[in-house]
């Protein structure tokens, strides 16, 4: 459970720039709380303890403004930002680092028992108001936009909006590609998105798919290197943190009262 609980900080840390430092996020952020309480609520129910469950799932709610059904099962890294008014039904299932925004509803188009809301893939974000009902799928990497109904099944990796929901985007081989290549250089939360304006997408694009060929190269010639005997040494490559280049700039400008000057400037 511990090892859990760490895992949903961690995550926080990781998508949420606000975030600050663990006892923040353990204290402050209603989504952390809400799936604390769910955990417990999910192990009761399965124990037989139904009523108990229930009501814990409701002291949960009066809480934070999330609401879970003890019934739902939910996988690792699990974010709910901000939170109120998030609805979670029964039969929901949802997969690994899915994240969800405020207003968000997970919810049946029947009365009938058995399955009837809908399945999350692994790595899906579903903007806020948004509002996914039925038994249907959303596949993994999926996104969905705010505000967004979705009745039908969600391919992977596509990008849903509008009432009722509809492809605009959908991923392909070479974006899977430039996105591992962007997490493997610690730029992920730049790298590329659909709904960027053209001339970004395209720059970001071509330098992520130039740091693939060079990272192929470089390990081709250490490979090369090691059949004819040379010892490499082991070395991870660092993290690249534009927030923090950033801020450093600003602290630099700050301090002086002057424009720090730029490649540009000398």
């Amino acid at each position: 459970m511990f090892d859990r609980l760490r895992e949903d900080i961690a995550c926080v840390y990781d998508r949420d720039p606000a975030s600050r430092n663990a006892f923040e996020i353990l204290t402050t952020y209603p989504g952390v709380h809400a799936l604390l309480f769910h955990r417990v609520n999910h192990r009761l129910s399965g124990a037989g303890l139904k009523w108990l469950a229930r009501f814990g799932s409701h002291i949960g709610r009066f809480l934070t403004g999330i609401e879970i059904h003890p019934g739902a099962q939910i996988g690792r890294r699990f974010f709910i930002d901000h939170g109120m008014g998030v609805v979670i039904g029964e039969t929901t299932e949802i997969g690994d680092d899915v994240t969800l925004y405020h207003g968000v509803t997970l919810g049946g188009t029947t009365w009938n028992k058995g399955k009837r809301h809908p399945t999350l893939g692994s790595n899906v974000v579903v903007g806020a108001g948004a509002k996914i009902l039925g038994p249907i799928t959303v596949g993994d990497g999926a996104r969905i936009g705010s505000n967004a109904v979705v009745t039908r099944d969600v391919p992977a990796g596509a990008t849903i909006v509008g009432i009722p929901g509809r492809v605009v985007q959908k991923r392909t081989a070479d974006d899977r590609v430039r996105e591992e290549t962007a997490r493997k250089i610690g730029f992920d939360a730049y790298g590329q998105r659909g709904e960027m304006p053209d001339p970004v997408a395209q720059a970001i694009n071509q330098l992520l798919d130039h740091i693939r060929v060079q990272d192929l190269r470089t390990e081709a010639l250490c490979e090369a290197l090691q059949q004819m005997g040379t010892q490499m040494p082991e070395v991870k490559m660092p993290d690249i943190n534009p927030c923090e280049i950033g801020l450093e700039e600003v602290r630099s400008e700050g301090a002086s009262g002057e424009r720090p000057a730029s490649r540009a400037d000398t």
